[in-house]
């Protein structure tokens, strides 16, 4: 007999065996009520299968379903499939990245309210007779008539209006029905945006476009492979994007728009908006920080077809689009598209997947691809497309190498914040009424407090990194796991008072600027400034209107935003992740400086960047400073292809962690051992070794990095050990494929 096999909600991965009702049409993918122990609970379907006759007990039938249609389309779940079976996760984990918990969830449902509604006007003897025996009934009827849509929520009436309208209801004048109402994340923007109209392509951009359009307009039984759109910062990748949109849609096909940061979030809703004016309800936003009504809402407009321009960041990649026709990958080479949590997949890389399934066009655009996607060009399996010019038609922003090493012998091996040569640029920006960007990857007052006289530097007590100070705040804060302690007047080791500041953040660099430049409006964007809702959007509203002259901030700034009166970016520290143990750093760094510099210059005015770096003749930094990325790459491949590093092989982390520092190490090493012991061929194994970060969250960690050329047999060898290992209660295991995190 069929059975239903159902993941039942909740926080643990419990799956069931269910007797299906007959009559009932239950598919993989439905959601379902079923028994569980005494009450009534829910669950989503992961497949049918066929149970033995001998089982010696009768299964318990399911209630009912909570949809009609299954809330998971089959395509979708065969993607959940693949990265279970590819990450090496359970498909428990990646059912939850397909359904939200706010869809999930029985607590959530549509937001209704009570609409009043003008069924017709009344003659005007009538309305005589009311406007003199129930003035408020008369008010009523006239605040409809005036409304646009003839309606008006029975709350905005003000108290008592419920007799009045009930009054009105019983003689044939007004309706009252029960109304769904969207919670609309982005609707606080909404009356800002003004309808704009297609922009003139350049060649290069309607070469790009008929490549696009080529790939929409092939058979469905041809292949489509992936478009890597490579174009310089400012060359118009968007207005490429807005176009093929918009023939996509009038395909009758849906839009799929990914974007690495939450934050780059609202300016692509705002540009979609003001594009698709037309239609502007039928543009969703998917990401982590709706609230669970909000997420509710545009899951549901999505699946039912109600909205058919999807803008998200990563986990949007699961949104139940139907008729899907075009996935665009914004800034595709950012590493926040993999996930850090369970299941850990990429989502550029699902995306792909994705698109091959559902049998769509994906384009990929970067000005600094992902040295993954720009292999998988010279392999053929991608399709490359060229920007090599701004769409504006000016030049690139002339980049400017500033040696700090000699900075610091002018201040007397000082550390300078601001080199003589950014600040007089910054002082010209201002007088000629522009704007300037600073780039500081470090967000807090000062790297670390620590002792000259004893060397004592204050740590954090659940991580091994030294604690940041904050001067808003007055706290010692840990950038890890967010631990906070109260800053110390004398050294806690020694007792000496002259304990002090160490290296400098955005918050210093905010204080030295209105230092400096007293006359100037200085804001600043990081994870702290940014904590309340809207709070990123209405700075960089202002930024637009300048009514701010420097922007200071972190990597929140780096990428995707279009000032045209930015003239000037200046990058302190350039060094930041340079020199650290993982391979991609130099990739890493290069794309960061590239980027920000691109940030510059964007309009009419001509741009200059200003890097400040200790190691002036780093490759990357070079490399960046020519706008040469084909340069770049062909020297960092290279090195790649020697080591046989990613994208010449697939890289894996397995951590242990542990709160317990031996059993963390020993676990590692009892896997290590197993793991070599029938290691299929093909399958390079590193040495256990501590983290780089050794210890976070109070717990201390160990990794082995695994190589492999082909993907499925490492992920099947790393899980076969990890099934037939009993691990200690407090020891956790992580496996990572694809990992991008090595710190």
């Amino acid at each position: 007999m069929p059975a239903a096999r159902v993941l039942i909600d909740g926080p643990s991965e419990l799956v069931f065996d269910y007797a299906i009702p007959e009559g009932l049409p239950v598919v993989a993918g439905c959601r379902v009520r079923i028994p569980l122990r005494n009450k009534t609970s829910q669950g989503t379907v992961l497949d049918i299968v066929e149970t033995p006759g001998d089982l010696g007990f009768s299964l318990r039938p399911l209630h009912s379903l909570t949809e009609p249609e299954p809330l998971i389309t089959p395509k979708l779940l065969e993607a959940g499939r693949w990265i279970a079976s590819y990450y090496g996760c359970s498909i428990e984990s990646v059912i939850r990245a397909l359904l939200p918990e706010a869809v999930r969830t029985e607590d959530n449902s549509a937001k209704i309210r009570k609409t009043v509604l003008l069924e017709k006007d009344p003659d005007p003897e009538l309305l005589a007779k009311i406007t003199k025996r129930a003035p408020k009934q008369a008010a009523i009827l006239a605040l409809l008539s005036h409304s646009a849509e003839r309606k008006i929520a029975l709350a905005d009436l003000g108290e008592g209006a419920s007799a009045s309208v009930k009054s009105l209801a019983k003689q044939g004048l007004v309706l009252v029905h029960d109304e769904e109402v969207r919670r609309d994340p982005e609707a606080d923007g909404i009356e800002e945006i003004v309808a704009d109209s297609p922009l003139p392509l350049n060649d290069e951009q309607h070469g790009a476009l008929e490549v696009i359009l080529s790939s929409l307009h092939l058979p469905d039984s041809e292949p489509r492979p992936p478009i890597l759109l490579h174009g310089v910062t400012g060359s118009g990748k968007t207005e490429v994007y807005l176009q093929a949109a918009r023939r996509t849609l009038d395909l009758g096909k849906t839009v799929l728009v990914l974007v690495p940061e939450i934050s780059l979030t609202p300016q692509t809703v705002r540009r979609f908006r003001a594009r698709f004016a037309d239609m502007q309800d039928q543009v969703a936003v998917l990401h982590s920080n709706l609230s669970q009504g909000e997420r509710f809402d545009e899951w549901h407009r999505i699946r039912k077809g109600k909205a058919r321009i999807v803008i998200g960041a990563r986990s949007a990649v699961f949104a139940p689009l139907p008729d899907l026709g075009l996935i665009l990958v914004d800034e595709e080479h950012e590493n926040s598209y993999k996930q850090d949590q369970v299941p850990r997949y990429h989502g550029r890389d699902v995306a792909v997947l994705r698109a091959s399934l559902e049998g769509c066009t994906i384009v990929l655009g970067s000005a600094t691809p992902s040295l993954e996607s720009f292999q998988n060009t010279l392999e053929g399996k991608y399709q490359i497309v060229r920007l090599l010019k701004r769409a504006d038609g000016q030049s690139l922003p002339l980049i400017r190498v500033l040696d700090m090493r000699l900075e610091s012998k002018k201040h007397k091996g000082g550390m300078a914040i601001l080199s003589d040569r950014l600040r007089v640029a910054l002082e010209q920006r201002i007088a000629k009424n522009e704007q300037s960007i600073l780039f500081l990857n470090r967000r807090g007052f000062a790297r670390s407090l620590q002792c000259p006289a004893c060397g004592y530097v204050c740590m954090c007590a659940h991580c091994s990194v030294p604690l940041t100070y904050h001067k808003e705040d007055e706290r010692l804060m840990c950038h890890i796991c967010g631990h906070q302690a109260v800053v110390p007047r004398k050294c806690p080791d020694c007792r000496d008072p002259a304990i002090h500041l160490q290296g400098f953040g955005t918050q210093k660099v905010e204080e030295v600027l209105a230092k400096v430049l007293p006359s100037a409006k200085i804001a600043r964007i990081d994870a702290d400034a940014m904590r309340k809702k809207n709070a990123l959007r209405d700075l960089l509203n202002a930024f637009q209107a300048r009514k701010i002259d420097v922007l200071v901030g972190t990597q929140m700034i780096a990428k995707g935003l279009h000032f045209p009166n930015v003239t000037l970016v200046g990058i302190l520290n350039a060094d930041i992740g340079l020199h650290v143990p993982d391979f991609r750093a130099g990739e890493r760094t290069f794309q960061l400086l590239t980027q920000v510099a691109g940030r510059a210059g964007r309009g009419e005015l001509e741009g200059e960047v200003i890097v400040q770096t200790f190691t002036p003749h780093s490759p990357s930094v070079q490399f960046a400073r020519h706008h040469d990325f084909d340069g770049f790459a062909e020297q960092e491949l290279e090195f790649r292809r020697q080591f046989e590093y990613p994208p010449f092989a697939h890289c894996a982390m397995l951590t242990s962690r542990s709160t317990h520092e031996r059993r963390a190490e020993f676990t590692l090493q009892t896997l290590h051992r197993r793991l070599t012991e029938d290691c299929p061929p093909g399958i390079i194994i590193g040495d256990p070794l501590p983290s780089p970060l050794v210890k976070t969250h109070g717990q201390f960690r160990f990794q082995l990095m695994l190589r492999s050329m082909k993907a499925r047999p490492l992920t099947r060898h790393v899980q076969g050990v990890l099934q037939k290992t009993t691990l200690p209660e407090d020891v956790t295991v992580v496996f990572d494929m694809d990992a991008w995190n090595f710190t």
